[in-house]
């Protein structure tokens, strides 16, 4: 089963239309994602927490790391970045942070203010190689801004 992210879309606008707090909107979010698509192993957010510090916030699959440092791996490098990171393969990404030895890529993107401020980042993990497409990464993406940053 491959995301239909038109459909994915009006599913979270109806289901956190009205919502302001944001940890009721990663739970959501976290929820549909993870059932949208094969793909998706593991989908959850890292929150920021304290200056170049992220901490595990709501997520759907097994356990994820608790905290990561703004300077390690895939996470740290989207929230450092402000920009999506696409890994096909996580075992050549430098400094990858293995949560689970089942995850071959990775697709992580920032989650943003209204402010532009970076204040989380959304994983999602696959069991399988170059898993993840840029166009993933668009509508994801597109997803995320409308949630957070309106």
């Amino acid at each position: 089963m491959r995301v239909d992210y038109t459909l994915l879309t009006k599913t979270i606008d109806a289901l956190i239309d009205g919502e302001t707090d944001p940890i009721a909107k990663m739970a959501t979010i976290a929820c549909e994602v993870y059932h949208s698509d094969d793909r998706f192993d593991w989908t959850g957010f890292y929150r920021v927490v304290a200056p170049e510090l992220l901490k595990i916030g709501p997520y759907q699959g097994g356990h994820g790391c608790l905290v990561i440092p703004f300077s390690k791996g895939v996470c740290g490098a989207a929230a450092r970045e402000n920009c999506v990171q696409l890994v096909d393969d996580v075992n050549a990404f430098p400094g990858h942070i293995a949560c689970s030895s089942s995850t071959l890529s990775e697709i992580v993107l920032p989650v943003r203010d209204s402010a532009k401020n970076v204040i989380a980042v959304f994983d999602i993990d696959s069991n399988q190689p170059a898993a993840f497409t840029t166009d993933d990464a668009d509508q994801l993406q597109k997803i995320l801004d409308r949630a957070f940053s309106n």
